[in-house]
């Protein structure tokens, strides 16, 4: 018994150090962050997740709090410090604005991937870019809101009017589960600002459905151009969702700007 005990913890130690020293060593590809935006998961990512790890790279899907710009951005940013090497930001719809965020102080961030996402200047917030251009349906469709113990509104779309509004692209079956499990994000986050704007300097690519109903594809078009994007992928009929209906083009588009290519 003594020698099976000491098996055991000299299996633990090596194992131990064969961690720690993968830990310290940087890796060959840059890491890929994955923020998700409100009314969505880190699973949203799954389909894109499982094709980035094809191609050999270690992906992070963070678990977006969605409570406010500033402390979502710092959520991020914590991530990004932890790692080693270069690091791509992805951001879906309002995480978009969490990346900018996240972004700024962190110089091993070596790109950002909007998809169908925000990328607010300073002053600006996620709600006036919406209203900056018409084609948004989204208020119409959100339920009564929760009003969160200090008074501020937690926002959900309607279960019913999800699949159409959300997840039009993505099977009905699929779209009605995503409505139940959606997260809610405060009404504080979609209307505060961001304090720097990173995509001015940093490498940025996007990609978005033309047939996007919560954030307008032109308003989209607008602030991917006012980053200059290195490319710019719209998907002929896709949804807010493109991640998910689209895993495969969001893929390439993340691996290409991991690769720094234009």
């Amino acid at each position: 018994m003594r020698r099976l005990f000491k098996r055991i913890a000299f299996a633990t130690a090596t194992g131990l150090a064969t961690a720690a020293s993968a830990q310290t060593a940087v890796p060959a590809k840059p890491t890929i962050v994955l923020v998700h935006g409100a009314f969505a998961g880190a699973s949203s990512w799954n389909g894109v997740v499982a094709k980035l790890e094809r191609g050999g790279y270690h992906v992070v899907a963070a678990a977006n709090p969605l409570r406010s710009v500033a402390g979502d951005g710092a959520f991020v940013s914590s991530i990004v410090k932890s790692l080693r090497g270069p690091v791509v930001l992805v951001g879906h719809s309002y995480g978009g604005a969490v990346i900018t965020e996240a972004a700024n102080g962190n110089a091993n961030v070596k790109a950002l991937v909007y998809v169908s996402a925000f990328a607010p200047d300073t002053g600006e917030t996620s709600l006036s870019l919406t209203d900056r251009f018409p084609g948004s349906t989204l208020g119409g469709t959100l339920a009564t809101p929760v009003i969160l113990s200090d008074g501020q509104p937690d926002l959900y779309i309607d279960q019913a009017k999800f699949p159409q509004q959300f997840a039009a692209d993505v099977p009905l079956a699929q779209s009605r589960l995503m409505a139940v499990t959606q997260r809610p994000v405060t009404q504080t986050a979609l209307g505060q600002t961001t304090s720097a704007s990173p995509w001015k300097t940093v490498p940025s690519y996007w990609i978005y459905g033309s047939a996007d109903r919560n954030i307008p594809p032109a308003a989209i078009k607008f602030m991917a151009e006012r980053a200059r994007s290195r490319e710019t992928v719209e998907v002929k009929g896709a949804s807010h969702v493109v991640m998910i209906s689209h895993p495969g083009a969001v893929a390439s588009l993340i691996e290409k700007a991991a690769r720094g290519n234009k």
